[in-house]
């Protein structure tokens, strides 16, 4: 199944180089896999993972690791922003 991951903002980082100037990535995951585990997989500190969507939809964090990913979806994700 194939989704794809958006990091915005310093957690561009975690993406790997060749995807850091789109700031996404194409993936092939294990039908029914979590949230979480995708999250886990690119080593994103939790404190760091600020806001996340799935396809412009909000998922809180005690639902994270519960909610399910299906094929094409779009996952982004906003570090905390501090502005002025």
């Amino acid at each position: 199944m194939n989704i794809t991951l958006k990091l915005y903002a310093t957690l561009t980082d975690y993406l790997p180089p060749e995807a850091r100037r789109k700031n996404a990535v194409g993936l092939d995951i294990e039908p029914a896999a979590m949230l979480g585990e995708v999250i886990e997989k690119f080593n994103l500190p939790p404190r760091l993972t600020h806001l996340v969507l799935i396809n412009g939809h909000y998922v809180p964090p005690a639902e994270r690791n519960s909610r399910r990913l299906a094929d094409g979806d779009v996952v982004a994700v906003w570090p905390p922003i501090a502005g002025g």
